[in-house]
Formats: structure tokens, sequence, C-alpha cells
């Protein structure tokens, strides 16, 4: 009986695909609500234009609701950076970010990138246990890079191989 319940009332998970230009103002929208300084819908359509720009998105409702989280990364030769990995704050700490990232590196993989690079806040170490466990090491240090309201933080570049 428990289990009919729990699954009565389970939320559908999350549907991943790419992003479309249409989803600039929704990507604003999550990015806003989870960092400090969310960048605009325009600066999204811009992003989202450039032919070098991946970008997937998580759906809630089973893929017919709001879009709740995205993986946005620029592509060059064979290196990629990821921008932005952004969940809802309703939705974290579920293993959509995990979800997403691993969705992303694979499509990375597949248009020929053999490394990928990042920038995550010191501090932030939902990110940097996210990204330790995707397989990124830390390669470089940014001093005093990031503003917050306990001060400057530094950023660490974060580097995965592909191949």
């Amino acid at each position: 009986m428990m289990g009919f319940l729990s699954n009565l009332f389970r939320r559908p998970e999350p549907a991943l695909s790419e992003a479309r230009g249409r989803d600039a103002a929704a990507l604003a929208a999550v990015h806003a609500s989870a960092f400090r300084h969310g960048w605009s819908e325009s600066e999204f359509e811009r992003l989202l234009a450039e032919p070098n720009t991946l970008c997937h998105i998580a759906r809630g409702s089973g893929g017919t609701g709001a879009i709740i989280g995205f993986a946005l990364s620029r592509l060059i030769e064979y290196e990629a950076e990821i921008l932005m990995v952004a969940v809802a704050p309703s939705e974290q700490g579920r293993g959509l970010a995990r979800r997403l990232l691993s969705r992303h590196l694979a499509r990375l993989a597949a248009q020929g990138a053999r490394q990928v690079f990042l920038e995550v806040d010191e501090g932030n170490r939902a990110a940097l246990s996210l990204y330790a466990r995707a397989g990124f090491a830390e390669v470089g240090r940014r001093p005093r890079y990031y503003e917050g309201p306990g001060g400057a933080a530094a950023a660490l570049i974060m580097r995965r191989n592909l191949d």
C-alpha cells in the first residue's frame, strides 16, 4: 500500500532536451533564481544564437512544465567551456544538476570536444562536489574573482578530459 501511495504522489522525472532561442526568458529566470547576478534574457538570446553554443534544459512535470535547470557551454575546436550549470532552488538536491551535466558532457564529446574547462567559486561546495564527482580536477585559480557579500572569492579553474 505504501508503494502505491508513494508512486501516486511521486513527481515525474524532469525531461532533458536541447534549448532553443525561445527558451531565453526561462533560462534568465532560472539563472536569476540560482545566482546573485543573473544574466539577462538578451544575453541568453545572444548565446543561444551562436553556432558554437550548446545548452541542455530540464523541464519539470515529465517535460511538460517550466524549465527548472540548464547546462550551457561553448565549444571551439576540441575544447569546451562550461559557462553555467543552474538549477532552480526548489529543485536543488535531487540529482538534476548531475543528470544535466552528464547529458551535456556526452553531447560535447559527441561534437568533438576532448577537454572541458569551467570556473567555479571556491566557496560553492555543492558545485565543487558535482564537478569532482563528474571527473573535473582543479588546474588553476583566479584570486579575488567573484565579489560577494562576504568579500571576494577565488575562481577555481577545473578541467576534465573527454577522450
